[in-house]
Order: structure tokens, then C-alpha cells, then sequence
């Protein structure tokens, strides 16, 4: 159980009798595992909201002092609490005098949450379709122009740890590209980027940018001829691990470890900004590419 509700009890010392008394006064307090509170943050609560609620749903009908005794959250905070969760749909106010709180089946609570993160999704997305379209992000796009021209070559480099973040670096990097994009990776590399970056690898080709995709080893037919409308593929002869990704001459990312003894979160990889030394890198790719 993650609630455990403690009857309180105050202990007296009886001088007359010089006996001890146990005074029970009818109430609980309630304490609640850390990591019971932990899973309520699904709901949206913060610590003080998700105490006030299991107390109140354990009572069914309470008051703001009641639910405080019971929760050990201080009286102070507990009517502003209160006032949240009753905007968020998780408990009913009764006027009168005391004012009473009325808690809401978790059931119908979990789909008030559902529906209202949906309608906050839509909300934000068309405000963001909107910022798409506004003169903000063009003065923001202008900001990045300018001031990307005043970074120091040396600081146009990153690493990235773990195989999610590089692949979302190297989406990013491909959606950007103008004119060349070269890929060199495994056969499994390759299936496993294939989920979500073949569809910004077609659009790219349709803009005219040259796809070409180095692997080493053959691929299955299906995705061979698959590849083959938005790339041109070769099989890498040389048999090594390199995995790399170099877009417009200009920048690349390459992993540094191999793919096949390491776990995706283990794998990373580094990105470098710097045309001098990704043109002799392209060189030494050219002749690879040639000869196979």
C-alpha cells in the first residue's frame, strides 16, 4: 500500500494516580510514500495537491482543516491547494459554513486530465503554426544569422551522448542540408535510422540535394529498392565500423564507438562545424566511393 492512514494518540501523565493515560482523540493522520506521490505527478499535482486529494478522496466529503490534520500539509497553504484543485477539476466546492470539498472519482478525473492536456496541445500547436508564419521568428531567424557569424570557429562543435540525442542532432543537421549529403553507417544503423529519417531524406532529394549512403554490408531488397528512389547506395568494400554523416561539405557528425558492442545509451558522437577540415574528409570519402 502507498497510503497508510495512523490513528492519533496523546499520552498523559495522571499525578493524582500517578498512572499514565492514553487519550485517543478520533483522529488520522496520513502518511504516504515518496514513491506513491511520485507516480500522482501523471496527474499534474505537485506534492501539497496530490496529499490534499488522496486525503480527501479517503474522506469523500471534508473540510480545508480536516484534510490539513490529515495530510500534514500546512492549514496556511491547504485553501490555496484546494482552490487549485478544484480549477483543475479534482474536487467539488460545497459553499456553506465551513466550506466543504467534495473529492471527484479518479476515473472521471483521469479523463478531465486527458482531455484538457489534449485541448492544451492544440492550443500550443496552432499558437506555434502561428510563430511560424509571424515577423517574431524572422527577427529571430536574423538574430541566429548574424550571430552565428560572430562565433568563434572553435565553439562550432558539440558531443553527443547517447543515440537518441545524436540521431536527433543529425535529423536536425539533415533537414538543413543544400546540396550533398553523405551517409556511412551499418547495415543495422541503417534500419534502425530508418523510422524517422527517411522521410527528411526523400524531401531533401526532392529539393535536389545528392543523397549518397555508404553501408557495409547488402541490404534486404525491399528496403534496397526503397532507398534507391532518394538515394544513390553502395556497398563499402572496405570492411570497418565507420559511422558518419557529412552534409553540405560543411559539417559533419561521426560516432565514436561501434554500434554492434556498445548500448544506445553509451553510444556518442561529436559534430564539428569546419569546411577545411570536412573538405579533405569528402576527398578521402570520394575515393572510397569510386573505387567500390
Amino acid at each position: 500500500m502507498g497510503i497508510l492512514f495512523v490513528e492519533i494518540i496523546e499520552q498523559k501523565n495522571d499525578t493524582k494516580n500517578n498512572t499514565k493515560k492514553r487519550i485517543y482523540w478520533g483522529k488520522f493522520t496520513m502518511i504516504v510514500q515518496k514513491e506513491f506521490l511520485n507516480k500522482l505527478k501523471d496527474f499534474g499535482l505537485n506534492s501539497y495537491e496530490s496529499k490534499l486529494w488522496v486525503a480527501l478522496l479517503s474522506r469523500g466529503v471534508s473540510t480545508a482543516g480536516e484534510l490539513s490534520d490529515i495530510s500534514n500539509v500546512p492549514r496556511s497553504r491547504a485553501y490555496d491547494v484546494l482552490e487549485s484543485l478544484e480549477k483543475k477539476g479534482f474536487v467539488i466546492v460545497k459553499i456553506g459554513k465551513p466550506i466543504k470539498y467534495i473529492s471527484v472519482a479518479p476515473s472521471e478525473v483521469v479523463d478531465r486530465v486527458k482531455k484538457k492536456v489534449m485541448e492544451d496541445a492544440e492550443e500550443r500547436n496552432q499558437s506555434l503554426s502561428k510563430l511560424k508564419d509571424s515577423d517574431v521568428l524572422g527577427e529571430l531567424n536574423l538574430l541566429h544569422t548574424e550571430g552565428i557569424k560572430l562565433v568563434d570557429p572553435t565553439d562550432k562543435s558539440g558531443v553527443f551522448r547517447g543515440r537518441d540525442k545524436a540521431y536527433e542532432h543529425l535529423a536536425l543537421m539533415i533537414k538543413k542540408a543544400q546540396k550533398s549529403i553523405i551517409l556511412v553507417t551499418s547495415k543495422e544503423g541503417l534500419e534502425r535510422k530508418s523510422s524517422f529519417l527517411f522521410n527528411a531524406l526523400r524531401k531533401v532529394a526532392k529539393n535536389g540535394v545528392e543523397v549518397k549512403i555508404f553501408v557495409t554490408s547488402n541490404l534486404e531488397k525491399e528496403m534496397q529498392e526503397d532507398v534507391s528512389k532518394f538515394a544513390k547506395i553502395k556497398i563499402n568494400k572496405v570492411k570497418n565500423n565507420a559511422r558518419f554523416c557529412m552534409i553540405d561539405n560543411s559539417e559533419i557528425l561521426f560516432f565514436l564507438t561501434d554500434d554492434k558492442s556498445v548500448h544506445k545509451s553509451y553510444d556518442s558522437a561529436v559534430w564539428v562545424e569546419a569546411p577545411l577540415f570536412i573538405d579533405y574528409f569528402d576527398s578521402i570519402f570520394d575515393k572510397e566511393w569510386k573505387s567500390n
